[in-house]
């Protein structure tokens, strides 16, 4: 069997994955913070017919120490893959809306909220309240404060204000005379390697051994976290241009490896004739 068709069949399975990494970057452009995906190739192990920097007479009796090194070797490649869809962590553009509780994190930083699965990290701020007053992702998901418990706003608060250091307050009209209270603040942290996070859907991403342990905002590093933008949410970093130009370049290649393996089969068809 012709090598060239099992080597043009792992470049269609690696430009298959490329389009439905491309495909899942495009269909989420509308997605509050989503985060961009980037297929990594990689060529696979080589055979090695003859290694580089033998000489001509390697191996057999007419062998002189002197002999001329050959100047190249002989391999034959064995197709590539995809060896990791790189999540591309940069920012994405901000909008506003009219929902208290919209927030963004205009630098790095993610929030920390608890699932059901465990704690989990996202950058998307479109929160909501749920019937208790916590204040949850749409998924339902508790965000967490920086004292690690479940952020509550009471159900008669009014005017609620996050600061840019992610501080909660609220108007409450019961008390006498009126004043503002305190909910807490959210607590923001960050990663060594945020792309080695692993995606689970949802906008949530979990740690990994790849992304280090979490590190929380304090006094001592908070120069090096984004600042909390209230009445706005981040949209995701997808450039539309861009990923059609990537779609594009998949499908030609996808076009020219699929003639790779006509052009084997038409071989093949003609050994058979012999």
């Amino acid at each position: 069997m012709l090598r060239s068709l099992w080597t043009a069949k792992t470049g269609l399975d690696a430009q298959q994955t490329s389009l439905d990494t491309i495909s899942n970057n495009l269909a989420n452009v509308s997605t509050t913070a989503y985060k961009r995906a980037r297929p990594v190739f990689e060529d696979l192990l080589y055979q090695n017919i003859r290694s580089a920097g033998l000489t001509e007479n390697a191996g057999t009796p007419n062998y002189q120490p002197d002999d001329t090194y050959l100047p190249a070797g002989l391999q034959a490649g064995n197709g590539s893959t995809i060896a990791a869809t790189q999540r591309m962590m940069g920012a994405g553009s901000l909008v506003q809306s009219q929902n208290p509780l919209d927030v963004a994190i205009n630098g790095n930083g993610f929030f920390k909220v608890r699932t059901g699965n465990g704690e989990a990290y996202t950058r998307a701020g479109n929160f909501m309240r749920d019937a208790g007053g916590y204040i949850v992702t749409s998924s339902g998901s508790k965000v967490l404060g920086v004292d690690g418990n479940p952020i509550s706003i009471p159900g008669t608060a009014t005017d609620v204000v996050i600061g840019t250091d992610g501080f909660i307050t609220y108007y409450s009209g019961i008390t006498t005379p009126p004043s503002n209270q305190s909910a807490g603040q959210l607590a923001l942290y960050n990663f060594t390697n945020p792309a080695g996070l692993s995606s689970v859907g949802g906008g949530l991403y979990f740690e990994t051994q790849s992304s280090g342990t979490a590190v929380a905002r304090s006094a001592a590093n908070s120069s090096s976290y984004g600042s909390v933008t209230q009445y706005f949410t981040e949209q995701s970093n997808v450039n539309v241009a861009e990923e059609l130009v990537n779609l594009i370049a998949a499908q030609r290649a996808y076009e020219i490896t699929a003639k790779s393996v006509s052009a084997s089969d038409q071989i093949l068809q003609k050994l058979g004739q012999l």
